[in-house]
This record gives structure tokens, sequence and C-alpha cells, in this order.
């Protein structure tokens, strides 16, 4: 998150966890999460899912799963992204549009939503307050409410990984996710 940043984070530094190819390998991770007849299930997405919104889908759309899915990228550590696959079309929410000045995947999010790219000088993202852009209710249905997000979205105070956490918690998958997470980094 923008109030969250140290120095120039450009797109180029190491993944930790999951494994793909990418010719920019950022920090975070990228995590498909699956609900089954009332079990949820999380499993690593490829490092390009951080750089790609179309690998990101359709990596998720592979799964074929008979039940909800959806994908939590944090990406750099900056910012994290929520892309839900769906036959209608895809639900996405970005918590932060500020970081489409500097990384493409949240650009990308936005160019889907069409919503514009923010007039900001990169220079001055410390400053600039984040906002997120998108469905609130992306995850309602999974028992996180659109209000409860937007708490979650407002605590600039925690980084992505953090708020995701949170999310996990409130849906009931935290157990699942973290056991996933602790697999990538070994």
């Amino acid at each position: 998150m923008a109030a969250q940043r140290v120095g120039d984070k450009s797109p180029s530094v190491t993944t930790s966890g999951a494994s793909g190819g990418s010719s920019e390998d950022l920090d975070g991770f990228a995590v498909a999460v699956t609900r089954e007849e009332g079990r949820w299930k999380c499993r690593a997405l490829t490092s390009a899912a951080l750089t790609s919104l179309a690998t990101a889908e359709t990596e998720l759309r592979e799964l074929r799963s008979s039940g909800a899915v959806f994908g939590l990228l944090n990406v750099d550590d900056e910012f994290f992204v929520i892309v839900r696959p769906a036959p209608a079309g895809t639900q996405l929410l970005l918590s932060d549009a500020t970081m489409a000045v500097d990384y493409d995947i949240a650009a990308d999010v936005l160019e889907t939503l069409n919503i514009e790219i923010p007039d900001i000088d990169p220079d001055e993202l410390d400053e600039v307050e984040p906002w997120e852009e998108g469905d609130l209710a992306i995850l309602a249905d999974m028992g996180l409410p659109e209000p409860v997000l937007a708490v979650i979205l407002s605590e600039t105070e925690l980084y992505p990984d953090e708020q995701i956490e949170e999310i996990a918690q409130r849906c009931g998958f935290d157990d699942v996710l973290s056991s996933t997470l602790d697999k990538l980094q070994k």
C-alpha cells in the first residue's frame, strides 16, 4: 500500500514461493482458494500470476472446481488483488488503485474494470492515500460482507499479507492458507 512503500519498489525482486516462469519476479504470493462441499483448499499459483491478470485468470479457470474459486495475489508486498472467475465474467478487487502507476497487473485490473489509471506522479505515491477499486461484495457469499471487507481495506497500516490474513480468518480458511504459505516458503 502506498503508506507502506519503502523507497522505490520496482517489480524485479525475488519471488517467495510460487513456482513458474516469469521475466519479472516479485515478492509476495499467488494462491488459489477453493471451497467444495464445505471444505476450503488452497494451492499456489505460478509466479507469473503476480505479473499477469490473464495468467491468474487462466490458472484459476483451469482448476475446474465445482465450488467457489478465487485467487489472492499479494503483489510485491505492496497491494493485493482478488480474482474470481465466473461464467458471466471475472470479478476483481484491487486493494490500492494507486499501484496502477507502478505495476502492470494493477493497471490491467483497472483497465478490465474500465477505470482510468490515476494521474499520480510516481515520486509522490508515498503521499497519496490508497483507495480500492472493484467489487467489495466479491466474497460476500463466502462469509465476508461488503462492509467488513471495506473496513479491512481501510486498515492501511496493515501490509497486504496481513489484510489477506484477516480476509482468510473472516471467511474461515486462515489455517489452510497459513499451511499453504508455510509450504511455499520452504
